[in-house]
């Protein structure tokens, strides 16, 4: 690892200028020599929005003129739960060993607190969280004591403390915010600047030189996907189920601010002589509560549904349609009339089922759709008075992604295939680890027949069927040749949860927020083996093993041969995090030691989680961790180098989610250029980096909460952005070696030199050899290329060019066929991205 995730960011050579740039800044001022050996140094959070943005400091000579420590730098923000908000923040020093530590509530009552330390108030260790009834077992003792004062800032008077400290930290604290802002220039460049950065930049020269014989071995799992229920990507999206809240579990306890979400929602009677409501009494499954019960008094009325905006029918397509029902008055005979309508009435499709059933049966039919609709309805109409119970009424189209039974959505299925993902990553990130211990994601609760699944809040504040569950999701993976990769959370909740809510009252705010409440420890043996039970439910013989029996009752008796399972996502590493992480890892690699663990380090790829999460996967000696990057498109620029400098025999590296991406900006040429731009140096750092998905994957429009993402889609089209492209182009064109190249460029700019990306990788089984060419620059790079395994000869290669300018978001890649040979040229049109595609002869 590097010594120093704060300041080894970005290139050498822009390092080096800048720390010689500070070097000399120090020792040309006069000043240093006055300034005083120690001073007050005071800690206040950002006003006006209760410290959400984080902390920042003051410092003074004489305790009454106070200046800003980094022109206002934050050097720290509370981790706790979704609002981060700290509170009069209280800052003392150790006098056994000098170390810093750092105290703030949680609250504005002040029942709860945060605690952290630090050697250089600029890394800190990972957060405490207690209630301050507590605090004697965590406020450290004999230690210096800060002073009260009031300082004016921001046009108020704050009160708080002052801890007087050498001059020296507040000086180290002013050149990491240099540092800071440097980085943060470089970090904020965009190519909206270009025309400024490269006014009367010419036409570039480059030499390529291959060195096929230098070859290294790489992964061959770098691209995969990473599926989240995030922007209705299941339920309304990939799931083809077109019936919403077809078991009438809808419930405001899902979060969702829309006042009408409950039972009924996406229901509605049409006509007259009819009313319903939902009830509890004797429901077909435990897990499955909620169903509607229609009293008819005349004949004519229907229950109908208006799917997730609308449902689409397709003339001459088959739809199935299934329904438990359940007579509790009537007459015997009963039939409903199952309808697919236009909102003006027109019918599409129609068919019939008994309703007769004095116990839960479930009925299905065909329906045949005549005319098409983008917004048609599901309408229930029972053909004769009385009383009857319905649940699980559901519609799928017939044509599902391989002609699955409880399928996916064909289209969007097929557009995750043709990026060739090596792998898949499920069933989400946060959603994996929920919001609030008792929202954690449980695969048992996701198998076994529809109506027995338990549904769930979704983290992101709607509802999840788990229609798409474990089974589908493993079944998907094989049916693209993609390795499943479960995510599970590891015995904590999401650090975003906010369960309970900022306003606690009589509850405890530490354990029913954010992770720190974990699951109970009593608890967390039978935790463990659920995980254990996942791999034998995956792996297991089908014959002789508890879950495989149940995998085979679902229809798949040969096992899904998992090699892998992730423990963990963006976790806080905190005691109560590592305690039961440790004790799940233990017990997968006591009983499974051929599965591949992957450890976690936090939500960022800098900071006290980022280097606390390597610090353990380092003591446990984990195979691999989950790195997660989301960031601007000049980081991706300027970081080339990133994995350049990690310890080879550490973990290996999963890029788990990576994105560029900047205020404003969606996914456009600038950000698909930059992310190629990263992952050639993505390849030549194969032997460290293992794989890499890009997040998130799936949004619906008008559904979206987070942007950007790979794939957009409606009801109707699935629209994959230039980002995409890039995926596909890496992941249709990978390599399990990795050839060197000499790159020689005629222009000695720095900022020129980074905008030009080159990667080779060979296919070992295929013999094809594969290059990579990135120009981010807005003139063309004429490239002379020489490759010593063609010498003397030409051979056919396919051309992928995806290019455009920097805003374009409809770029899309063309295919066209080239000679090459030992030596060719070839042109990088400004903004482009190549990827150039031979094979290699046979000695």
């Amino acid at each position: 690892m590097k010594p120093s995730v704060f300041f080894l960011k970005g290139v050498k050579g822009i390092l080096q200028t800048f720390l010689g740039a500070c070097a000399a800044l120090s020792f040309a001022s006069p000043l240093q020599a006055a300034l005083p050996d120690s001073v007050f140094l005071f800690p206040h959070p950002t006003l006006h929005d209760g410290g959400r943005r984080g902390m920042l400091f003051k410092w003074s000579a004489d305790g009454q003129q106070w200046n800003d420590v980094g022109m206002g730098q934050i050097y720290l923000r509370c981790d706790f739960g979704p609002w981060k908000k700290l509170y009069k923040p209280y800052l003392t020093q150790s006098r056994d060993n000098g170390k810093l530590y750092l105290y703030w509530y949680l609250d504005a009552e002040e029942t709860a607190m945060a605690a952290t330390s630090s050697e250089d108030m600029l890394k800190w260790a990972p957060q405490s969280y207690f209630m301050k009834t507590d605090k004697d077992a965590y406020v450290q003792k004999n230690c210096r004591r800060p002073v009260p004062v009031t300082v004016h800032t921001d046009g108020r008077d704050v009160e708080g403390w002052a801890l007087k400290v050498p001059y020296a930290l507040v000086d180290g604290m002013e050149k990491h915010a240099m540092y800071r802002a440097y980085a943060g220039r470089l970090n904020g460049e965009r190519a909206a600047q270009d025309a400024v950065r490269f006014e009367g930049l010419q036409p570039v020269r480059a030499h390529i030189e291959v060195d096929s014989a230098a070859a290294k071995p790489i992964s061959d799992m770098l691209i995969g996907a990473f599926f989240e229920d995030l922007n209705y990507a299941a339920d309304g999206g990939l799931y083809a189920e077109l019936v919403q809240n077809r078991d009438f579990e809808y419930s405001p306890a899902d979060g969702n601010k829309d006042r009408n979400w409950n039972s009924r929602y996406a229901w509605a009677l049409q006509g007259e002589g009819m009313s319903w409501k939902v009830d509890t009494v004797a429901p077909i499954h435990a897990n499955n509560p909620h169903y509607a019960v229609l009293d008819v008094r005349r004949p004519g009325a229907a229950l109908a549904n208006t799917g997730f905006d609308g449902i689409v029918v397709r003339k001459g397509e088959k739809y199935d349609f299934s329904m438990f029902s359940r007579m509790l008055d009537g007459k015997r005979g009963t039939k409903a009339e199952i309808r697919l309508e236009t909102w003006s009435g027109e019918v599409l499709a129609s068919a019939r089922i008994p309703l007769s059933s004095s116990e839960w049966k479930r009925h299905e039919v065909m329906l045949k759709a005549t005319a098409d609709a983008d917004s048609a309805v599901l309408v229930v109409c029972p053909s004769a008075s009385g009383c009857y119970a319905l649940d699980m009424i559901s519609l799928f189209p017939r044509n599902t992604f391989k002609g699955r039974r409880n399928g996916l959505r064909a289209d969007l299925a097929q557009a995750i295939a043709d990026i060739r993902p090596r792998f898949v990553r499920f069933p989400g990130g946060c959603l994996a680890h929920g919001d609030g211990v008792d929202n954690i994601y449980h695969w048992k609760e996701s198998i076994g027949p529809l109506e027995a699944r338990k549904p769930a809040p979704n983290i992101w504040r709607y509802h999840q069927t788990r229609g798409l569950g474990y089974f589908e999701f493993f079944q998907f993976c094989e049916d693209i040749g993609a390795e499943p990769l479960p995510v599970v959370a590891a015995g904590v909740p999401c650090q975003n949860s906010g369960i309970g809510g900022p306003s606690h009252h009589s509850v405890n705010l530490v354990t029913s927020q954010g992770q720190q409440g974990g699951i109970p420890m009593a608890e967390m043996e039978q935790y463990v083996q659920d995980v254990l039970d996942l791999i034998e439910y995956a792996n297991g013989d089908a014959r002789t093993t508890r879950w495989g029996k149940e995998r085979a009752k679902a229809g798949h008796p040969e096992p899904f041969h998992l090699k892998y399972i992730g423990i963990g996502n963006e976790d806080l590493i905190s005691d109560v995090f590592t305690e039961r992480f440790v004790m799940i890892c233990e017990a997968v690699r006591k009983k499974y030691p051929d599965i591949t663990v992957i450890g976690t380090t936090g939500p960022s790829i800098e900071g006290s989680d980022y280097e606390a999460g390597w610090a353990l996967a380092d003591r446990l000696k984990l195979p691999m961790v989950d790195e997660h990057n989301y960031n601007t498109p000049g980081w991706f620029i300027h970081n080339q180098d990133f994995y350049d400098h990690y310890d080879r025999s550490k973990s290996k590296v999963y890029l788990g989610e990576h994105a560029s991406r900047a205020q404003g900006c969606f996914n456009n040429v600038e950000t698909a250029l930059t992310t190629a731009l990263f992952l050639t140096a993505v390849e030549r750092n194969g032997d460290v980096v293992a794989m890499t998905s890009y997040a998130p994957l799936l949004a619906k429009e008008g559904r979206t909460q987070w942007n950007p993402d790979l794939i957009y889609f409606t009801n109707t089209e699935v629209k994959p952005t230039v980002d995409y492209y890039v995926q596909q182009m890496f992941g249709q064109n990978s390599g399990n070696e990795y050839l060197p190249a000499r790159v020689t460029i005629d222009n000695r700019r720095e900022e020129v030199r980074q905008r030009v990306g080159v990667s080779v990788v060979r296919d070992s089984l295929s013999g094809d050899v594969v290059l990579k060419l990135v120009n981010m620059l807005p003139v063309e790079v004429s490239a002379d290329i020489a490759l010593p395994q063609l010498e003397g000869k030409q051979v056919r290669a396919v051309r992928t060019l995806l290019s455009g300018q920097p805003s374009d978001k409809t770029a899309r890649p063309q295919r066209s066929e080239m000679e090459v040979g030992g030596q060719f040229a070839y042109g990088l049109p400004p903004y482009s991205f190549t990827v150039i595609r031979f094979a290699s002869p046979r000695p």
